[in-house]
């Protein structure tokens, strides 16, 4: 072990298409594509080591604190699922099945179920905390591979990849997924002024509902296990979508980048019947009649963070429209960085 304190942090993210085509069997059998991009809100992790032969895990941001003496493996039940699958995984893999006693403490810039990636995103910073808090070399590619197989694999939460991938990267990327095992993501070049006027024209608004993705993208996966046909459909199009959307960010078009985010959330809807609400509709059309240039609910659906475009002169009036749902809402900024890591001692 090469550090008793390191911190880490990774970016969450906005998926802008292609959403749930990144999920088995969709993938596996259609190959899906995202474009997605990380902000500058982050999960964070903080690994510390113990001379008192304990383990203690900490989800600040939930106030959950889990603590027994150093074992490996872990129970993998709640609470605190998602530390134990990282501590476990790593105590096999690099400490020859000993325990080694630390501290793990979790914690993110949002609410759980807020859509933006968030449990995937401190799943990645924990791998990235663990691996330099164990003296380990990965690149961003295998951190985020770890971090879906503990994910998805080991502790089988349903979802796709693109949030572990968003995490690790950052920045904007056009992620190919083939099935499980590979994963291409590519880097858009746009130019620096159409990401400040994106930037400038984004407004989030959470709408106060957090919600549990397992159960959308659960009824997702049996619509592509049964090969439904207008869920089949309407993935093949979100795809097809996510190619569109890129083209229209390279040649600085975001009226035209809005339009597809909206049209996108009209097919997205169709994937599973709980993907909107009666609240979120009323806040989607309360939004198009102020006249943005289109939007979404973030992530999986069902609550968490809404996205809009709109005029950046008309931005404020836009957020002062929303707040008077009960939400909050907010500015986002993009950032280039993905994951990382630093010792404090």
């Amino acid at each position: 072990m090469h550090h008793e304190l390191v911190r880490a942090r990774a970016p969450l993210r906005l998926g802008f298409g292609g959403g749930s085509t990144d999920v088995s069997p969709y993938c596996d059998e259609h190959g899906g594509v995202v474009l997605n991009a990380a902000i500058d809100l982050f999960a964070h992790v903080t690994v510390q080591a113990r001379d008192d032969d304990q383990v203690r895990l900490v989800a600040a941001d939930r106030d959950q604190v889990w603590q027994a003496g150093a074992v490996a493996p872990l129970p993998t039940d709640e609470p605190l699922r998602l530390l134990k699958g990282v501590y476990n995984r790593f105590m096999a893999d690099h400490a020859g099945g000993r325990a080694l006693p630390l501290t793990l403490v979790s914690y993110a810039d949002c609410p759980p179920g807020s859509g933006l990636g968030s449990s995937s995103a401190l799943m990645v910073a924990m791998v990235e905390a663990m691996r330099r808090f164990m003296g380990l070399s990965m690149d961003a590619h295998a951190v985020a591979r770890l971090a879906f197989d503990i994910e998805r694999r080991e502790l089988g939460l349903a979802g796709g990849a693109q949030d572990q991938y968003a995490a690790a990267y950052g920045g904007l990327n056009l992620m190919r997924f083939f099935d499980a095992a590979r994963v291409e993501v590519e880097s858009v070049a746009v130019p620096d002024k159409v990401m400040k006027e994106l930037e400038a024209s984004l407004v989030l608004y959470f709408t106060g509902v957090s919600r549990e993705s397992a159960a959308i993208i659960e009824e997702q996966t049996a619509n592509m296990r049964s090969h439904a046909p207008k869920s089949i459909e309407s993935l093949h199009a979100i795809k097809a979508s996510a190619f569109e959307m890129r083209d229209a960010l390279v040649a600085g078009d975001l009226p035209r980048f809005g339009a597809l985010l909206d049209s996108g959330w009209s097919l997205k809807k169709q994937t599973a019947h709980n993907m909107s609400s009666p609240m979120i509709d009323s806040v989607y059309e309360a939004a198009k009649s102020f006249g943005v240039f289109g939007g979404k609910v973030s992530g999986a659906g069902g609550g968490g963070f809404m996205m809009f475009l709109v005029d950046p002169t008309r931005r404020e009036g836009l957020k002062r429209l929303l707040g008077g749902f009960g939400g909050v809402a907010q500015a986002a900024r993009f950032t280039t960085t993905g994951a990382e890591s630093w010792h404090v001692r």
